[in-house]
């Protein structure tokens, strides 16, 4: 198993939304576990049981989840701010299918209004705004997958 493979493995565990996967052949062992006390927090080990070029023991901490930060972009919407995803996860639009969108096209939202829940490992995670302004663009289906730093709304700050 190459580090391609290795790294898609950790990408596809982080959307499943599963807590452990344990993987053992006859030359390496590969365990994934996620969700330790609550938090998101993602440790991967990989071992190699027989000696090989590579080291025998490797392991990858993911950073704690930090929140959305807007960013500036620097295409024709250069005057509007990105709010991008600060996690892996599945993003929605509204509290539940039978729930009104926080926010929808047009709408004026300030620092700190949930724009969005984005669900990792069980886990509803409110998103709010780091700016105020008006929303311009929504980038992403409701329902639908989002990595780490997609961007998710235009906001015009003016």
């Amino acid at each position: 198993m190459n580090i391609t493979e290795i790294q898609d493995l950790i990408k596809f565990v982080a959307k499943s939304g599963v807590t452990e996967v344990e993987i053992e052949k006859k030359d390496f062992k590969i365990v994934i576990k996620s969700e330790k006390a609550g938090k998101l927090e993602q440790q991967y080990i990989v071992q190699q049981t027989m000696p090989m070029a590579a080291p025998v023991a490797q392991q990858i901490a993911a950073a704690p989840v930090a929140p959305a930060a807007p960013v500036v972009t620097e295409s024709d919407d250069s005057k509007y701010i990105v709010v991008k995803s600060p996690m892996i996860g599945t993003f929605y639009r509204s509290a539940g299918p039978d729930k009104e969108s926080f926010v929808n096209v047009g709408q004026s939202i300030g620092k700190g209004d949930t724009v969005c829940i984005i669900e990792a490992m069980k886990l509803f995670n409110e998103i709010e705004a780091e700016i105020s302004g008006k929303i311009v663009k929504v980038l992403v289906d409701d329902a639908s997958p989002v990595e780490y730093d997609q961007p998710l709304f235009l906001v015009d700050p003016a």
